[in-house]
């Protein structure tokens, strides 16, 4: 008998011991699209590696991996991303796709804007453009604040400008229940199932990219992280297959994001349908 439950002890180590999984601490516009569920199962099957994808705003995506509780980072904001990797926090970046962000409002609304600025200054200034903000230091939180400095010098702090501290869904959930404006990545608004009133209001400019990047998180920093599997994860993104794979993905007919880990990249955003 001890030798049987011995025998079933060492079978259950060497099971744990050859189990190939890395985790992914990723922004939550590339989970809630369903991009993962598409792609995940091609790169499990291709390599026996699984990935736990642990989606939050790309903020706390970077403090997750800053803790060394991740093995890869995916997240969409180039300034925090180059931080992290000037901190020495992640070893290498690549470039895996782009989508664009947009500017959602309600149909009734037929206001018209001559330009991206143009709608943050009358925002502003006239207060008859409610918007719901993240407020969550996502990347497209990030994109926002950066826009409306750009455009104003600082965010508003008016009643009507909310901050709800949530994901994109909430925003565009509440923009809908109120007649608000908001920004949103491009791949969540195309899977969003509940457009009620909304339409995008602005697209187009080359300020609303958004490129997405994967980051290894740096094994000298953190000796435990499975390095090597993080590897063979951004080897696959970024291999003809992944690429592909990234293209290929749509939702209701429409491309949600474009594939971009070639090294020759220009003029390609306005020619992406995901745009």
């Amino acid at each position: 008998m001890r030798f049987i439950i011995f025998l079933f002890m060492m079978l259950a180590s060497s099971v744990n011991a050859e189990r190939r999984e890395l985790i992914l601490s990723s922004t939550t516009s590339t989970q809630n699209s369903g991009l993962y569920d598409y792609i995940l199962p091609m790169f499990t099957k291709d390599t026996g590696i699984s990935v736990k994808v642990v989606a939050v705003g790309t903020g706390q995506a970077i403090r997750i991996a800053r803790n060394g509780d991740a093995d890869a980072l995916l997240v969409h904001h180039r300034p925090s991303e180059d931080l992290f990797i000037k901190d020495d926090f992640g070893k290498e970046r690549f470039d895996v796709m782009y989508n664009d962000f947009v500017l959602i409002g309600p149909q009734k609304n037929k206001t018209k804007f001559e330009t991206l600025s143009d709608f943050f200054i009358k925002a502003k200034t006239t207060s008859l453009f409610p918007f719901i903000s993240r407020g969550d230091d996502s990347g497209t939180h990030k994109k926002e604040i950066e826009l409306w400095n750009i455009f104003t010098n600082s965010k508003p702090k008016e009643k009507w400008y909310i901050e709800i501290g949530s994901g994109m869904g909430a925003a565009l959930n509440m923009a809908s229940a109120t007649d608000s404006y908001t920004l949103s990545d491009r791949g969540t608004w195309l899977s969003f199932n509940n457009k009620g009133n909304l339409e995008i209001k602005w697209s187009g400019d080359d300020i609303m990219q958004n490129p997405y990047g994967l980051i290894l998180v740096n094994p000298a920093m953190f000796p435990h992280i499975k390095s090597k599997y993080a590897k063979e994860f951004a080897n696959w993104m970024i291999s003809p297959k992944g690429q592909k794979a990234i293209g290929e993905f749509k939702v209701d007919g429409k491309q949600l994001f474009c594939p971009n880990a070639e090294k020759e990249k220009k003029n390609r955003l306005l020619a992406c349908p995901a745009n």
